[in-house]
């Protein structure tokens, strides 16, 4: 069989760690109220690394400055980082997938700890012979066992997988394979192909490149 590639991507990734181990404890989930992970929410100071659904609905976005975020949502619980806890989730959930297929490798090698490339092969195949029911493991048994969800995008090279995992979110499988790119690539905004930057997105405009 033709070798596939799996982008395995934690969801809102620091804040899904915080709110599963606040879970686990008896607290509240973060996932479902208006929450973010970053900065220092009695000084004020800080930027926004991760935010919950329920914040992105108030306008909250990842990089802003806390205190625009509180502006924005009064109501927003803004809890500080805690790498020590990132490790660990990211170690776990690799565990996971290197159980699976073990050439795997980050997206931006050593230093991202949220995602995972895996190679589906032909050796894969053998042992599990149904790649999008083998993501739909991975992703099950990621949640079941750490309380929180991923995404799996599949196709035939990275940066096709790596937009598949960006599609409907959370705790969803897509697929990106060449034949399905005229019908679910082509039609999205220009701004979501990976990597385009805010001044390639502008020069593609004003070239009336939108999608």
């Amino acid at each position: 069989m033709e070798r596939l590639i799996f982008h395995v991507d934690v969801n809102s990734a620091f804040l899904s760690w915080e709110a599963a181990s606040r879970v686990k404890a008896g607290e509240p989930d973060l996932r479902e109220i208006p929450s973010a992970v970053g900065g220092d929410p009695r000084t004020r100071t800080g930027i926004i690394v991760a935010k919950s659904i329920p914040a992105k609905k108030y306008g909250v976005q990842t990089g802003e400055p806390v205190a625009m975020a509180l502006r924005k949502c009064p109501n927003l619980v803004v809890v500080p980082s805690d790498f020590r806890l990132y490790t660990k989730n990211s170690q776990a959930f690799k565990a996971i997938c290197k159980s699976y297929a073990p050439a795997m490798e980050s997206f931006f090698r050593k230093f991202c700890i949220t995602s995972r490339f895996l190679a589906y092969s032909s050796g894969s195949s053998l042992i599990y012979p149904d790649p999008i029911a083998t993501a739909c493991e991975i992703k099950d048994k990621i949640y079941q066992e750490l309380g929180f969800t991923v995404n799996v995008g599949i196709s035939t090279n990275k940066l096709l997988a790596k937009m598949a995992s960006d599609f409907e979110k959370p705790n969803k499988v897509h697929t990106l394979f060449p034949e399905e790119i005229p019908a679910k690539m082509w039609p999205l905004p220009i701004r979501d192909l990976l990597f385009l930057g805010k001044a390639s997105e502008k020069k593609l405009v004003d070239f009336g490149i939108r999608t």
